[in-house]
């Protein structure tokens, strides 16, 4: 198993400080991974932060969607916000962000991601595992 890449606070930080954003009026953080990355690019841009929690990882880490959660997503409108930025750490499929996407009601949606797919990707060239310092897991 190949080892997973160390990412720290400072070099994450330094990233968004560089990073050509779009203009946006909020950041919408999806569940626990995304909290700290949205906290920090919301702060940096001096807009709203707004979390949500979509789905859940089972035992064995497979993640989830259960039907509660689709049918109470549709209610999603941020009143007052038309470009929001959804910020997650890391898509794989990229099925998470496009289901929020579908759902959210705004006039101009954008995606981030720290690694993975997504309309802006922080760190587009690290393709191996990753250790965030937010978790104590690999992802």
């Amino acid at each position: 198993m190949e080892p997973s890449l160390d990412i720290s606070f400072g070099a994450i930080s330094e990233a968004l400080y560089g990073f050509d954003f779009p203009e946006i009026d909020l950041v919408l953080g999806i569940s626990q991974g995304a909290k700290s990355p949205a906290a920090m690019i919301a702060h940096q841009l001096g807009v709203e932060l707004k979390l949500i929690i979509v789905g859940k990882k089972n035992k064995r880490g497979k993640f989830s969607v259960s039907t509660a959660e689709i049918e109470n997503s549709a209610a999603w409108d941020f009143f007052g916000h038309h470009r929001i930025l959804i910020v997650d750490d890391i898509s794989i499929t990229g099925k998470t962000i496009q289901f929020i996407r579908d759902n959210v009601k705004a006039d101009k949606v954008y995606s981030m991601v720290l690694f993975g797919e997504a309309d802006y990707v922080l760190f587009p060239k690290v393709k191996s595992a990753v250790k965030l310092p937010w978790t104590t897991e690999k992802k």
